[in-house]
C-alpha cells in the first residue's frame, strides 16, 4: 500500500439505501459538503435516474464547487449516461452484473449483450468528458477470469476503473487477497474495492484488497447500506492509519462530527459499541481500567480519541473502582477521606446491582449522604402545573426558586415534557445556554402506575452534567432530572467548597 489510496464515498448512494433512509436534496447537499470537508476524492452523489428530487440533489451537490469528485451511479443503459451529462457531473460509476445468477434472472441478458453494451456506452461517455467507473455487481459470486476479461475490456475502451463488488458480503480477507491479486496482474487500470458486511467482514476485506493491490475503496461513513450495510468508512481509514501506517489525505480530526451529522440527518442510530465512532468506543467504567487509564491513557486505548475529534470518557457503575469515583469528585470539587470513599464505592455498586443508571447526581448525593451535609440547590422547583390533551397545545406554569429568588413563567411545546422545559427555561435567562444532550425514560415498575426513572444529559460549554429523577408522574420526574443536571452545571465548585 506505498501508492496513493482513493476514498470513493457512496453513503449517498448505497448509503441512502439503508431500509427506512431518504435523503432530500437539502440533506444530500449538506453531506456532501461535510464529506468535502473531510476530504473524500469521490462521492458518489446518487442515481439521477431514481427521481426528480434524486436530480435536484445531484445537481445542487455539482454547484457547490467541491474540492472531491463527484459521480452519478448508472446502470448500463446509455440514457442515464445523458442524464448524468445534464447535471454536468465528474464521472459516472456504471453499475455492470457480472455473475451468472444476475445476468440471466436479473437483467435476462447474455455476456455478449452485455459486452456490447460496454462497448457503446464507455466511449460515448469519455467522448464526452466524464471519467467512468463500472462496478462488476456480484463479482465475489463470478468466475474471476470472466471479471479479467472485463477488466481488459474496459482497460481497452478507455475507462478509469475497474470495482469489484462483494454485493452480499461472501468474501473473506483470504480469498479476496487472492482474487484482488490475480486482477492486478491482469490490468493497468485503477482497481476498486466495494464491501458489503453480511458476515461483519467488510473492513477486513477491504484492507485485504488494498494490500492486494486495489487503489481505492468504496465505503459509507457508520456503514449505512442495505441489508448489515457497507464497508464503514471509519473503520477503514483509521485501521489504515493506525495500524498500517498509511495516511489518506482526510482531516481525521472531522471524522466524529460527520458521524455525528450522519446520524442525524439519517436517524440511523450508531450501536453503542460500534468501532471508532460508537458511544462506547472511548468510554470507560471498569476500575482496572479507570486506574491504568488515570496513569497513562495509552493503557486501554489503541489511539488518542482527539485524533477524530472526540473525548473519552469515564462512567459509573458495578465495575468501578474508587479511582474513577475520587476523580468525579474531585472535578465536583468534592473530597473524601479514603474511608469514606471505600464506602461510597460499595453503595455505588450496591445502587448499580440493582439495575440503576448511576449519575454524577446519584454520586454526589450518596457522597453528601456519608459526609452528612444537605447539598446546596441553586435551583428549585416550587411548583408546576401541565395542561395537555389531544385537540390543545401542551401548556405548562412554573414557580421556581433560583439563586433565592421566585421565578414565574409559562410554555408550550410539542408535549407536555417538553412544555415543562419550556416553562422553566422562560424563568430566567440563566438556562439559555444549557443545551439538552440526550434524554431517556425507563420504567422501573410494572402497570400503568409505575415508577418513572429518567435521565438527561445537560451541556453548557464543555461542562457536561447528568441528571436523574425518579416519579409516578413522567412530566415530574423529567423536570426532577433537568434540574438535577441543572443545579451540577450552575454551581461551581468553588461554591460547593472541599468538603472532608
Amino acid at each position: 500500500m506505498d501508492k496513493k489510496i482513493l476514498a470513493f464515498d457512496t453513503t449517498l448512494r448505497d448509503g441512502e439505501q439503508t431500509p427506512g433512509v431518504t435523503l432530500p436534496p437539502e440533506k444530500k447537499v449538506a453531506i456532501a459538503k461535510s464529506l468535502d470537508e473531510f476530504g473524500v476524492d469521490i462521492i458518489e452523489a446518487g442515481m439521477a435516474v431514481t427521481s426528480k428530487g434524486e436530480y435536484t440533489a445531484i445537481r445542487e451537490i455539482v454547484k457547490q464547487g467541491l474540492e472531491a469528485k463527484i459521480y452519478d451511479g448508472c446502470r448500463l443503459n446509455i440514457k442515464e449516461v445523458e442524464l448524468a451529462l445534464k447535471l454536468e457531473v465528474d464521472g459516472v460509476q456504471i453499475i455492470v452484473p457480472t455473475s451468472e445468477l444476475h445476468q440471466r434472472v436479473k437483467l435476462g441478458k447474455t455476456r455478449q449483450q452485455i459486452e456490447n453494451l460496454l462497448v457503446e456506452i464507455i466511449p460515448y461517455a469519455k467522448d464526452h468528458g466524464l471519467e467512468v467507473g463500472v462496478s462488476a455487481e456480484d463479482a465475489s459470486r463470478t468466475e474471476n477470469n470472466y471479471l479479467i476479461e472485463i477488466a481488459k475490456k474496459i482497460e481497452e475502451l478507455k475507462g478509469d476503473r475497474f470495482c469489484y463488488c462483494d454485493t452480499v458480503g461472501v468474501l473473506t480477507p483470504e480469498t479476496t487477497y487472492e482474487k484482488i491479486s490475480e486482477i492486478r496482474k491482469n490490468v493497468s487500470l485503477k482497481i476498486g474495492i466495494h464491501c458489503h458486511d453480511d458476515f461483519g467482514l467488510a473492513t477486513a476485506n477491504t484492507i485485504a484488497a488494498l494490500k492486494a493491490g486495489a487503489d481505492e475503496f468504496h465505503s459509507t461513513i457508520n456503514g449505512l447500506g442495505e441489508r448489515a450495510g457497507n464497508a464503514a468508512t471509519e473503520e477503514i481509514v483509521m485501521a489504515l492509519k493506525q495500524l498500517y501506517g498509511v495516511e489518506l489525505n482526510l482531516k481525521y480530526n472531522k471524522l466524529f462530527s460527520l458521524s455525528r451529522e450522519i446520524t442525524d440527518l439519517t436517524g440511523v442510530l450508531v450501536q453503542p459499541n460500534k468501532a471508532i465512532v460508537g458511544a462506547n468506543a472511548f468510554t470507560h467504567e471498569s476500575g482496572i481500567h479507570t486506574d491504568g487509564m488515570m496513569k497513562d491513557t495509552r493503557m486501554y486505548e489503541p489511539f488518542d480519541p482527539g485524533v477524530i475529534g472526540r473525548k473519552r470518557k469515564y462512567v459509573i457503575g458495578k465495575h468501578s473502582g474508587k479511582s474513577i469515583v475520587k476523580n468525579m469528585l474531585k472535578e465536583l470539587g468534592l473530597e473524601l477521606t479514603e474511608d469514606r470513599l471505600l464506602i461510597l464505592v460499595d453503595k455505588i455498586k450496591n445502587l448499580a446491582e440493582k439495575d440503576k443508571l448511576v449519575t454524577e447526581a446519584d454520586v454526589v448525593a450518596l457522597a453528601y449522604d456519608i459526609i452528612g451535609s444537605p447539598r446546596k440547590e441553586f435551583v428549585k422547583l416550587d411548583e408546576l402545573t401541565v395542561v395537555t390533551g389531544n385537540k390543545i397545545t401542551p401548556f405548562a406554569s412554573v414557580h421556581i426558586y433560583a439563586n433565592n429568588q421566585k421565578y414565574m413563567a409559562s410554555g408550550t411545546g410539542v408535549g407536555p415534557v417538553d412544555a415543562a422545559i419550556n416553562a422553566i427555561k422562560n424563568a430566567t435567562n440563566m438556562f439559555t445556554d444549557i443545551k439538552l444532550e440526550n434524554y431517556e425514560v425507563k420504567s422501573i415498575t410494572g402497570g400503568t402506575n409505575a415508577l418513572v426513572d429518567v435521565a438527561v444529559t445537560l451541556k453548557k460549554g464543555e461542562v457536561e452534567r447528568k441528571g436523574r429523577g425518579v416519579s409516578e408522574d413522567i412530566i415530574a420526574a423529567s423536570v426532577f432530572a433537568y434540574l438535577s443536571a441543572v443545579n451540577q452545571i450552575l454551581i461551581l465548585p468553588e461554591e460547593n467548597g472541599k468538603q472532608k
